[in-house]
């Protein structure tokens, strides 16, 4: 049985920042976390990055329990390392030092090869006025779309 393709996409991150700079980066998982993955139980809503010592992690991201596993199944929020070269991780660390800066997931996919990759983007937080306006111009472009 041919699973469908996953990407799982964090629909609220262009809605509350202005994304900049996009990485694809792995995750280090462990044990029924892929098979999670495949079936699509996962949520990036809440979750972030942050730097510990010279490592990315991923924090918040929730992975649902595998239901078919047994007592090794794995932890539902459990930090994960995200999988970048060192000249990536020193620029997005210079970056985000910078203020307002920070780093979010925006989508969880399983590329050709079968390994499940993170895609972060450097963001800078919104404000009311700006959320207003991205609504104002997504309905503009449905009505414009519903026309043609």
């Amino acid at each position: 049985m041919a699973l469908p393709r996953v990407f799982i996409k964090n629909k609220r991150a262009s809605y509350e920042y202005f994304l900049e700079d996009k990485y694809v980066a792995g995750i280090q998982l462990q044990g029924t976390e892929i098979k999670s993955i495949r079936y699509g139980k996962a949520n990036l809503t809440d979750s972030y990055c942050a730097f510990s010592k010279e490592e990315l992690y991923v924090r918040n991201l929730h992975i649902s329990e595998y239901k078919l596993g047994t007592h090794y199944n794995h932890e539902a929020k459990r930090e994960r390392k995200l999988l970048l070269n060192k000249r990536e991780l020193r620029k997005i660390k210079i970056k985000i030092n910078e203020r307002g800066y920070t780093l979010i997931p925006t989508a969880l996919f399983i590329n050709e090869k079968g390994l499940a990759k993170l895609e972060i983007a450097l963001a800078k937080g919104k404000h009311t006025y700006d959320k207003r306006a991205s609504i104002k111009e997504k309905d503009i472009k449905r009505d414009i779309d519903r026309r043609q």
